[in-house]
């Protein structure tokens, strides 16, 4: 029986090719759905919106961080995927005592792309995986420091405020793109206040459109803080979805680098 070892390190032995998949991350999740699993995919959480058709016909088993674990018993997955960051540890370790649970913890694009062609491997669409690396391996070097080293700092929630720091994918994705994280030095996502953002010396301010959904009333209040600091509100899952929705990020980056020339 093949044994795969996810990317916390721990292992799982499968006696066949998983039937009965659950994903409980949303870029996971598409990224199933675009490897041609859905038959397979039996349960997807509340946050898992793309592709729509796999929202509205697949069974939703809570939030990302509030899994419903008995409508999770009841559909009898034989494999689980997760990730570190996006799920709870306590409900993981729960999961992990009675189902085969892999988990992905993505730090930058080789993390993500490692994560695609293991999630391809152990469900036998290695073809299907491979398209899609290579697509990105192609498409994203023509984004590589287009921003000309320009600082940025990335809200991810309102009141309080918090940012996209140091040791995130998003901030893998700014790095890349020749953005300066102003926030960098902040580790994962911490929250700061409105002077500790103003000595940012920032030349924008991304609004993510999740989780927290930022609108243009929150733009507003933050301008009037930050004058002179160009800010936008950006497309949340380009910037953090790290299955296949990345194939859109080459697209959108060159149409947001328009937007603030």
């Amino acid at each position: 029986m093949p044994t795969f070892i996810d990317q916390t390190g721990r292992s799982i032995i499968l006696s066949s090719v998983p039937q009965r998949i659950i994903s409980i991350v949303p870029s996971q999740s598409e990224l199933l759905w675009d490897l041609g699993l859905r038959e397979e995919l039996i349960g997807i959480t509340k946050f898992c919106i793309h592709p729509h058709e796999m929202f509205r016909t697949v069974e939703r088993v809570g939030g990302t961080k509030t899994l419903d674990l008995e409508k999770i018993r009841k559909l009898k997955p034989d494999l689980i995927i997760g990730n570190k960051e996006e799920n709870e540890k306590d409900q993981i370790e729960e999961l992990q005592r009675e189902f085969n649970v892999w988990m992905s913890d993505i730090f930058n694009f080789e993390d993500a792309f490692n994560m695609i062609q293991e999630v391809g491997t152990i469900l036998k669409r290695e073809q299907a995986a491979d398209q899609i690396i290579d697509q990105l391996k192609k498409n994203i070097p023509e984004i590589k420091n287009i921003f000309n080293h320009r600082r940025v700092v990335y809200f991810i929630w309102n009141k309080p405020y918090m940012l996209a720091g140091g040791n995130t994918f998003i901030n893998h994705v700014l790095n890349y793109t020749g953005l300066i994280n102003a926030a960098e030095h902040l580790q994962r996502y911490p929250e700061v206040s409105k002077e500790e953002l103003k000595e940012m010396n920032a030349d924008f301010c991304f609004l993510s459109s999740e989780p927290f959904p930022f609108k243009e009333k929150h733009q507003k209040e933050i301008e009037l803080f930050l004058p002179g600091v160009k800010t936008l509100i950006v497309d949340g899952e380009v910037f953090s979805w790290y299955g296949s929705r990345l194939l859109h990020l080459p697209e959108y980056l060159k149409k947001l680098k328009k937007n603030i020339a």
